[in-house]
């Protein structure tokens, strides 16, 4: 007699022996919720729910959840991976901007992992408007929708310091652009901004099966470490806007990609060689360190 799987009619189970893998939402569990809530995945929100159980455990294991850690979630959708998530951390905070989908998600949780139901705290909300949560995330794992992948991970690295590392999963081109080094041909205003708050790696593929509806392109998942940024007496502010002026005429010279910024090409010059960097040098070749410098070097004339 073979074992009921989670799509058939049973209610899964709270609590499982020891050493019983739990039972994760598949294919047809996450159409019949859709179907539940007359949801269909729509490309303006960038949804494409994971159908597959094997997926979300490769993401739950790369993220490296520590038993004690609170997790952020964004756009958890119909609770796949969230679930997997309830399993490794002590709590899960769930940020979802549709509200149809935010109304299901508790009588999932419920339904799907009744003892860890005072664990999920769900917070309807923009993520790029988020600057509050109930709780204090220690990690970020999400996938998150392609269109907004990188504005949203450089807004909740901005608000919430208490994130110390986290798994995100991109469109794969993304993923190489968020994680790539100075002089890659990947490498730019992504690359800089997200280095300034935590090293980035590139931790894997994801094929475009195992989501609902099928993406046209791979995802990549990337992950990061918070850590402390350059040490400069610049603002985020002032070094981010000398990297959108760098990268903005990326075939330039940085003299004449940041003269526009400096004021003129010989106040760049000035504030690139105060800055030891070679004015003849393009942006794609800077560290984030020698950005901080540079804008340090405009902020104090005459240095």
């Amino acid at each position: 007699m073979t074992e009921p799987t989670p799509s058939a009619a049973v209610e899964p189970a709270g609590k499982l022996p020891s050493g019983t893998p739990a039972q994760l939402l598949g294919a047809s569990d996450i159409r019949r919720l859709a179907e539940e809530i007359g949801v269909r995945p729509t490309k303006t929100l960038g949804q494409n729910f994971v159908i597959d159980g094997n997926t979300i455990r490769r993401i739950v294991g790369a993220a490296d959840i520590g038993a004690e850690e609170t997790v952020l979630e964004v756009g958890p959708g119909l609770g796949s991976l969230t679930l997997g998530l309830l399993d490794a951390a002590k709590a899960v905070v769930a940020v979802e901007i549709d509200p149809v989908l935010a109304a299901k998600l508790p009588a999932t949780v419920g339904r799907w992992r009744p003892d860890a139901v005072e664990n999920f705290h769900l917070v309807l909300a923009d993520a790029m408007k988020v600057t509050e949560l109930p709780v204090q995330p220690t990690a970020l794992v999400a996938n998150l929708p392609y269109n907004v992948a990188v504005p949203v991970v450089l807004h909740l690295l901005q608000h919430f310091p208490s994130l110390r590392h986290g798994l995100v999963m991109v469109q794969d081109e993304v993923a190489d652009r968020l994680a790539a080094p100075p002089g890659s041909k990947t490498y730019g205003v992504p690359s800089v901004k997200a280095a300034w708050y935590s090293g980035m790696r590139k931790a894997g593929v994801i094929g475009m099966n195992v989501f609902w509806p099928a993406p046209k392109i791979h995802s990549g998942l990337v992950a990061f470490t918070r850590r402390e940024p350059p040490a400069t007496t610049a603002t985020r502010e002032q070094v981010f806007a000398v990297i959108d002026a760098a990268f903005a005429q990326r075939r330039k010279t940085l003299r004449a990609a940041l003269a526009g910024w400096a004021g003129s090409a010989a106040e760049a010059e000035r504030c690139l060689r105060a800055a030891g960097v070679d004015p003849t040098a393009r942006g794609e070749v800077l560290d984030v360190a020698a950005f901080a410098r540079i804008a340090e070097a405009h902020a104090q004339p005459g240095f």
